[in-house]
């Protein structure tokens, strides 16, 4: 797992990187905040290929359990990726949900998610 760090928003985004899964169970959401923690980012951006398949099979309860996680440190996630062949209702609407707040986004680019933090940090 490597970082890429943003500032563009006056604070600091971390992008996690990685040729590989990073997040295949909930303890790897903490391996990830220390991460985030060890550089001072109070944003990250995680890419759609980093992440477990269990991860958007919303029964698993992955995803919840790791979102959560980044939500009690107060963390916002951006999580970027093409969610059109994910078929699941469920899936959609937790993604169309998250997307209405201020903590969890589903977006297709890097670029959205830098601009969408943008956003939150001007009062939007």
């Amino acid at each position: 797992m490597d970082l890429i760090i943003h500032s563009t928003t006056g604070e600091i985004t971390a992008e996690v990187t990685s040729d590989g899964v990073v997040i295949a169970a909930e303890r790897d959401a903490i391996t990830v905040l220390e991460e985030l923690f060890a550089v001072g980012a109070r944003k990250v951006i995680l890419h759609q290929e980093n992440l477990a398949p269990e991860f958007f099979q919303l029964r698993t309860r992955l995803a919840g359990n790791v979102l959560q996680k980044f939500v009690n440190y107060s963390i916002q996630v951006a999580i970027v990726g093409d969610f059109s062949a994910y078929s699941s209702d469920a899936l959609k609407a937790f993604i169309y949900e998250s997307n209405r707040g201020s903590q969890v986004f589903f977006l297709d680019s890097v670029e959205s998610a830098l601009q969408k933090f943008a956003v939150l940090d001007n009062g939007g």
